[in-house]
């Protein structure tokens, strides 16, 4: 006789995972009271300042304080001196600081804490110092310089419409924290391995660093315009100890006219500083998310 074959046991069907149980409701609790104590802290002083500005003993409600900001003598000339501040500052600090923080990454990493030390070192002189320290310098040019092609440089860098010296002392400022964003930026990716590639496939130096190297750091180079902007928008002593208006210098100026129109400003440009930092961040993780 054939053996028996002995038959397959029935297929049964694998038992579903266990779900994984919820968060306790505890949690989620504390959680959006947190979320509720930071909003009331962060817009009550905003919702004040609004009602205020809003708020006439006799006419009731107006919006007439946020009208005369766009008609105020010198609105316009400071704000869009802040922004080409800004776009100076970026663009010269980024161009400085990547491809001097790629050279020491690749072909010099022992200067590599140097280089951190040297661009962080701004965050221990006290703003007042640095400027005392430009002042000085100013000073003393026209004095020794006068007989030299360096006079005409000197006062070109002061020229009141666009004053050159605050885009080299806001490069210095933002040092520190464009150096973080780069460095967190080159982390994450293997450069090293990319810039190989790229020139073992004949690519130039200049080709590797626009093609290459910038498309897989736009989220830094994101997060570094970020905090520059941030920054040269806030930046309030070396302007004003230098004698230069750019937006947050004008702000301290007409406060001292009209106080609902102080207060509109402030909650003007502060929304203005939102938007404008919401437009970087948003371009940012659109591009990280392509990448």
């Amino acid at each position: 006789m054939a053996a028996l074959t002995p038959a397959a046991p029935p297929v049964t069907d694998a038992p579903a995972p266990a779900r994984r149980p919820g968060r306790p409701r505890a949690g989620r609790g504390w959680r959006g009271a947190v979320l509720v104590i930071a909003a009331v802290y962060f817009l009550t002083p905003l919702l004040a300042s609004f009602v205020f500005t809003v708020n006439d003993p006799v006419t009731g409600f107006t919006l007439d304080a946020y009208l005369e900001i766009f008609s105020a003598e010198g609105f316009v000339s400071s704000l869009l001196l802040s922004l080409g501040l800004a776009a100076a500052t970026i663009v010269t600090v980024l161009v400085l600081t990547l491809p001097a923080m790629l050279a020491a990454r690749l072909s010099a990493p022992r200067l590599r804490p140097v280089l951190e030390v040297l661009c962080t070192l701004p965050l221990v002189v006290p703003p007042i110092t640095f400027v005392a320290g430009i002042s000085t310098v100013l000073r003393w040019g026209p004095d020794y310089l006068a007989t030299t092609p360096f006079y005409m440089t000197l006062i070109a860098v002061q020229n009141p419409s666009f004053p050159v010296v605050l885009v080299i002392a806001n490069v210095v400022l933002a040092l520190p924290f464009v150096y973080r964003a780069l460095d967190a930026g080159l982390g994450a990716m293997d450069v090293r391995t990319l810039v190989e590639a790229a020139r073992n496939c004949g690519a130039s130096w200049p080709h590797v660093l626009l093609r290459v190297i910038i498309p897989n750091l736009k989220s830094g180079l994101a997060s570094a315009s970020f905090l520059t902007l941030a920054l040269v928008l806030g930046e309030y002593t070396v302007a004003r100890l230098l004698g230069f208006q750019p937006f947050s210098v004008w702000i301290v100026t007409i406060s001292g006219s009209n106080a609902a129109m102080s207060v509109a400003v402030s909650i003007f440009s502060l929304l203005l500083t939102w938007l404008l930092l919401l437009v970087l961040s948003t371009a940012g993780t659109r591009r990280r998310r392509q990448s």
